[in-house]
């Protein structure tokens, strides 16, 4: 599991200083997700750049210039590739169509090597299954709600996206992992993590309006694009091809860089589920969904599996 986070400042509420210690106090609370690497994407004028380290988000310096509004980030949890060599880390970067984007990815995908079989997609030295979705947009020659949506479509397994172009535009894509995003209506901001908990976390260290913000209700299977003025435009994609979708809960058995091997049958117990729902409330304190902890029995893993890795991810 990694974790999304990032800001957009579309109203001008904060300083260049205030802007760079509220990423940094976000990015912090997102290591809970992910330790192995960090990354952020932002524009300034017309070009897109992308800052990323295999190191955990507080040795990470954010020295955002002035004049970037939105910054996408991405803590990541090495599951394909290795963080050490640092293309295999978030945020991609892509083109279609004359359109510079940058792509981030929480999840896991099975089919990327049969997807670029199929598409006769180009085989790059990037190693991580995400830079499958890069390749899937640069294939149609432009970046928009529909390429986008055709890209979800075609992905097996899990994830949230998002994506930041050239223009400032924001698009957020959730699939059958979380993703919260709150809104300060009067101030012009607009801040997004993984988690409702990590925001929340992170909130008493970041410079935010006095005015209590809105959540913006994203459904799994629905794609937002936030622009320049912070209007939000929206689309939705079929879900029916996802794996979790077909598989409810236990499926795969697969190690941390390991890939899809064998299904087994869900959890039918009523003790099964008792231990499920405990499990979940557990989790939630280390900024886990109940969708995460649906997903990584999913992947396979025990109860026992499942703690253990809790456990070791906090520490």
């Amino acid at each position: 599991m990694c974790c999304l986070f990032g800001l957009f400042d579309y109203g001008g509420f904060l300083s260049d200083l205030q802007k760079n210690r509220t990423l940094s106090a976000l990015a912090k609370e997102c290591e809970i997700r992910g330790i192995d690497a960090t990354g952020i994407a932002y524009n300034t004028g017309t070009s897109l750049h992308i800052f990323k380290k295999p190191l955990p988000a507080h040795r990470l310096r954010f020295r955002i210039p002035h004049g970037a509004s939105v910054v996408m980030g991405h803590t990541r949890m090495t599951t394909q590739g290795s963080e050490k060599k640092n293309y295999n880390n978030h945020p991609f970067r892509g083109k279609a169509g004359g359109t510079d984007f940058a792509l981030a990815h929480n999840g896991m995908i099975y089919n990327d090597a049969d997807l670029r079989r199929a598409r006769k997609l180009p085989h790059r030295k990037i190693q991580t299954d995400s830079y499958i979705a890069v390749q899937l947009i640069e294939k149609q020659k432009a970046l928009n709600l529909d390429t986008l949506r055709n890209m979800a479509e075609q992905i097996e397994g899990s994830f949230s996206f998002t994506v930041l172009d050239k223009a400032n535009h924001l698009y957020l894509i959730k699939g059958n992992n979380p993703l919260c995003i709150l809104r300060y209506p009067k101030a012009g901001l607009l801040i997004y993590a993984s988690t409702k908990e990590i925001l929340e976390k992170a909130m008493p260290n970041m410079h935010l309006p006095s005015e209590a913000p809105e959540h913006i209700p994203l459904d799994s299977g629905e794609i937002a694009k936030v622009d320049c003025s912070g209007q939000i435009t929206r689309t939705k994609f079929s879900m029916n091809h996802l794996w979790l979708n077909r598989f409810p809960l236990r499926g795969i058995t697969c190690c941390r860089n390991g890939r899809a091997k064998r299904y087994h049958p869900p959890l039918t117990t009523a003790e099964d589920m008792l231990y499920l729902e405990d499990l979940k409330s557990v989790a939630s304190s280390f900024g886990y969904s109940s969708e995460d902890i649906d997903h990584l029995l999913a992947l396979g893993l025990t109860f026992d599996e499942i703690e253990s890795y809790l456990y070791e991810i906090d520490l």
